[in-house]
C-alpha cells in the first residue's frame, strides 16, 4: 500500500465529540522518507480550514518514519 485516503470530516466528527480544542495529527511513511508528498500537504491545507471553521486549532502534524520524523509546524506548513 503506497497511500490511504484520510476522512477529514471523520477527524473533525471525533474532535467534536472529545470537545477538543485543539488536535495534533500524525502518521507514517513505512518507506523511510519523513518528506511530506503533495498530498500530504494539501490534506493538511484541507484539515486546517476544516479546523477553523469549527474553531478546532490544528496544532502540528506529524510524519514519523523509523527513528526520523517530519514536523509540519517546524517547517512553515501550517
Amino acid at each position: 500500500v503506497s497511500e490511504i485516503s484520510v476522512s477529514i470530516r471523520e477527524i473533525i466528527r471525533q474532535a467534536l465529540k472529545l470537545n477538543a480544542s485543539a488536535i495534533i495529527i500524525g502518521h507514517n511513511h513505512p518507506t523511510g522518507n519523513v518528506e511530506p508528498s503533495d498530498a500530504d500537504k494539501y490534506v493538511t491545507k484541507r484539515l486546517k480550514e476544516a479546523c477553523e471553521l469549527m474553531e478546532i486549532k490544528l496544532l502540528d502534524h506529524f510524519i514519523v518514519s523509523g527513528s526520523a520524523s517530519f514536523c509540519f509546524t517546524d517547517n512553515h506548513l501550517i
